[in-house]
């Protein structure tokens, strides 16, 4: 298996919403699909590349697909073992935003920033959040240390893990974005709700103070 590979970059491509590369290892070109986000950041034509590869093999291809980092490449292979999420829509989600940006849309569960990935509707967003939230908080969430008090990441509300999956699920199935998620849980816990209260009390208690912001 390839998983890596350093050499020189030739002949970039885009075919439809597809995007690759040549790249010429000591006399053999091997074509590398990108990341829209990666095909955009190629240096010029002939520079020194090296990618970080997943290999796929199907019965009627080998296909290598090509990351500028190693856990970008390891981010890559949890969203396609997801049910539903192919390669072509991993890129895609990879290609509207960069990894921790991604990282971050699914642990909050933020729907419509998922949505905008080529190819991902609401169903298939909502499978990210569920499958992979616990699993990429315990893998990739070390990357985003160092954040500001604004970011919604920053400090949680009193409320069980478990319970704030259910939660901020629900809310954002409902359209809410996840800084208006945070913010909620943020009141409600400051208003005296406990963790003895359940994701319904939660859910019912967040309803009420998001709608007091519209009103």
């Amino acid at each position: 298996m390839i998983g890596w590979l350093q050499g020189q970059l030739t002949h970039p491509w885009q075919q439809d919403k597809r995007f690759g590369l040549m790249l010429v290892c000591q006399g053999v070109g091997y074509d590398v699909q990108v990341s829209q986000r990666q095909w955009q950041q190629l240096p010029a034509e002939g520079s020194a590349v090296s990618l970080h590869i997943h290999h796929a093999i199907r019965d009627d291809a080998w296909i290598l697909y090509g990351f500028g980092e190693r856990h970008e490449r390891d981010l890559f292979r949890e969203l396609v073992a997801v049910s539903g999420v192919g390669p072509q829509m991993g890129l895609g989600l990879l290609g509207v935003m960069d990894p921790s940006e991604l990282v971050q849309a699914i642990v909050q569960a933020d729907l419509r920033r998922l949505c905008q990935a080529p190819g991902v509707g609401k169903r298939t967003a909502e499978r990210l959040a569920v499958e992979l939230r616990t699993r990429l908080q315990q893998r990739f969430l070390g990357q985003l240390e160092g954040q500001d008090d604004s970011d919604p990441l920053a400090e949680g509300p009193l409320l069980p893990a478990a319970g704030r999956d259910e939660v901020q699920l629900t809310l954002a199935a409902l359209g809410y974005e996840a800084l208006e998620i945070h913010r909620a849980l943020r009141a409600v816990a400051a208003g005296g709700l406990g963790e003895e209260a359940g994701p319904e009390d939660w859910i019912r208690e967040c309803l009420r103070w998001l709608s007091r912001q519209v009103a």
